[in-house]
């Protein structure tokens, strides 16, 4: 499982905005859309939990794409890459 950080999302969109533009890739196992506090309206960014090679394909499928004319920016956590990477180092 790895956790995908999207950012350049307008600020229209919704959670089934994204499930339904992502499970083209595979399977949306959780999602955060980070909404302002009092409007409730996307401030841009999400993430979303995938399996590692889904994950990886939505990657390489949506990084730089458009959607409602907004480029999308789509990469794995930093968080993901150094446990992947084996922890911390001294």
């Amino acid at each position: 499982m790895i956790k995908l950080f999207i950012r350049g999302l307008p600020s229209n969109t919704t959670e089934e905005t994204l499930t339904e533009l992502f499970s083209g890739f595979g399977t949306v196992r959780a999602l955060t859309l980070h909404k302002d506090l009092f409007t409730g309206q996307a401030r841009g960014t999400a993430l979303i939990d995938m399996e590692g090679h889904e994950g990886r394909a939505a990657i390489a499928g949506l990084n730089g794409s458009q959607i409602q004319g907004s480029t999308l920016y789509v990469s794995q956590t930093k968080e993901d890459k150094r446990r992947l990477r084996g922890g911390r180092r001294r």
